[in-house]
């Protein structure tokens, strides 16, 4: 398995933006607090959001781990970065959204540097 593979759920029909494959290939897929899901968690999240959500088709990609949150791409925001809390009830999941993954990693790298600071009593 590539590198590309293990960040990447299998068998869907959808194409990850450039900028998802640039940052796997400079090994940027852990912030601490965001990470890369890698693909086993990737489809248990996808599959589980197909339920929880069966109006929207999110792809999650990038899980926070002190709480639910979910960044995914969605099939019909093109590149747009969906901001999700998992296990919300439907309706209420959306956190926000991100203009494009570039948008999305500024906020992930804000967060890992407030959090830093924070445990550093900065």
């Amino acid at each position: 398995m590539n590198e590309f593979e293990r960040y990447t759920i299998k068998n869907i029909d959808f194409k990850y933006p450039n900028a998802y494959y640039k940052l796997i290939e400079l090994g940027l897929t852990d912030f601490d607090i965001w990470f890369f899901m890698e693909e086993k968690q990737a489809t248990g999240i996808f599959e589980g959001m197909k339920n929880r959500y069966p109006d929207r088709n999110l792809i999650p990609f990038a899980k926070r781990s002190d709480n639910d949150d979910t960044a995914c791409f969605e099939l019909e925001t093109e590149n747009k970065v969906q901001l999700i809390h998992d296990f919300a009830s439907s309706g209420w999941e959306q956190r926000g959204e991100y203009e494009d993954l570039w948008s999305w990693l500024k906020e992930a790298i804000d967060t890992l540097v407030d959090f830093s600071r924070d445990e550093e009593g900065i």
